[in-house]
């Protein structure tokens, strides 16, 4: 039997039946709550044969742990279904943009950088599974409907996948504040996969040698570092920039 969890929020739920509507169990909506957001999830929801149960919005609280589910609660089959990483790389006919973490674990941290890859057209991102946190209610609340959408890959040794992606010609470049060069003076090829650890440990040793550049975010405040979601947006959205001024 395949595990089920619970997802709640507009965008986080309306994502995911656009998604793989297959996977909705059931939709559980507040029966206080009748606005033109609403209405266009529940119409959706309906075109797609998805089970509909209207509740009093205290009971949705409990089902959401008092999280902030907007009158919208979902119950699903498990995470989103994704191929591979080989049978996704194999697909694409764009250069490869990937963002892997190692050692985020905070649920808060990893719905951020879900969402801040999904903005910037990361394809894929890859974690450790013995360091990372998994695709829970709460990612997928911070992520605001990219953990649905993304495809987010725990693999068993990071260092050996990030050496498999080097045997395809993909770039892996390290965030760290003891690289050599800044992001703003560094070559950022197009194939690129960048690797970010944890706020504090970092990346692990073989992560971090498993590189092939490090750079760091130049600073000009008083703080000595960003959070890992911050620095991923930093770094992801000056690799598009780059590749969007050689599409010019």
């Amino acid at each position: 039997m395949n595990p089920t969890r619970v997802i709640f929020g507009l965008h986080t739920v309306l994502a995911r039946l656009r998604a793989d509507a297959r996977s909705i169990i059931e939709l559980c909506v507040d029966d206080g709550r009748d606005d033109h957001r609403m209405r266009d999830l529940l119409q959706s929801a309906e075109s797609a044969g998805v089970r509909i149960l209207r509740m009093p919005g205290k009971r949705l609280d409990g089902m959401a742990g008092n999280g902030a589910h907007q009158g919208v609660v979902a119950r699903v089959s498990g995470a989103p279904a994704h191929r591979s990483l080989d049978d996704l790389l194999d697909a694409l006919t764009v250069p490869p943009m990937l963002l892997a973490l190692d050692g985020v674990t905070d649920p808060h941290n990893l719905g951020a950088c879900l969402r801040v890859a999904d903005a910037a057209g990361v394809q894929a991102v890859i974690a450790p599974k013995d360091r990372a946190a998994g695709i829970g209610a709460t990612v997928s609340k911070v992520a605001s409907g990219a953990a649905e959408v993304l495809p987010y890959f725990m693999v068993t040794n990071l260092a050996r996948t990030l050496g498999e992606l080097k045997e395809r010609s993909i770039w892996i470049v390290g965030a760290d504040e003891r690289g050599e060069r800044d992001l703003y003076q560094a070559d950022l090829p197009s194939s690129i996969c960048w690797v970010l650890g944890a706020e504090g440990e970092g990346m692990r040793r073989l992560t971090r040698e498993r590189c092939d550049e490090l750079v760091k975010i130049p600073m000009s405040g008083s703080v000595a570092s960003l959070n890992v979601s911050v620095a991923a947006g930093v770094c992801l959205f000056e690799s598009r920039r780059r590749l969007m001024a050689g599409k010019s």
